[in-house]
């Protein structure tokens, strides 16, 4: 599956209208050209595999594991820290939003992501989108443990 995806900063907390659902994510693999990560997310295990982003899109290909499971990975082979955040999603005029808001050594970023099904696809912002930071590294979770947003 292809994903298109693009991040902004968050200016204002008009998201938190949207449901709040906590996540943990660690990485097995973060190389600049892919990426295997363990998350869990609503009391359910995900293994994900990405490639490296070409412009704002990549293959990603996600996969339900047992909660034990990832339990174990994020303790036992995942790199540390793990990624500590809440996700907050969110329905705006036909697209959905989904914005973190890190916790930990990333407290203080939030950040909106949106994802699309064509490159070219055009959408309305919400009042809570700033700057676009697409293809900024540092923003990327598979960064963010490497480098935190507080040693920024």
């Amino acid at each position: 599956m292809i994903e298109i995806e693009r991040k902004y900063l968050v200016v204002n907390e008009s998201y938190k209208a949207g449901k709040p659902i906590r996540i943990s994510q660690g990485y097995i693999c973060s190389e600049e050209d892919r990426v295997v990560r363990v998350r869990i997310k609503c009391d359910k295990g995900y293994i994900t595999i990405k490639n490296a982003t070409i412009g704002f899109a990549r293959n990603e290909y996600e996969y339900e594991i047992p909660v034990a499971d990832a339990e174990a990975m994020l303790q036992n082979t995942c790199q540390q820290p793990i990624i500590d955040k809440t996700r907050y999603v969110l329905d705006y005029k036909g697209f959905t939003w989904e914005v973190d808001e890190f916790h930990g050594d990333n407290e203080g970023l939030i950040v909106a992501e949106i994802e699309l099904e064509n490159k070219d696809a055009e959408f309305e912002r919400p009042d809570f989108v700033g700057e676009e930071v697409t293809g900024e590294a540092r923003y990327y979770n598979a960064c963010l443990f490497k480098k935190p947003y507080k040693t920024w």
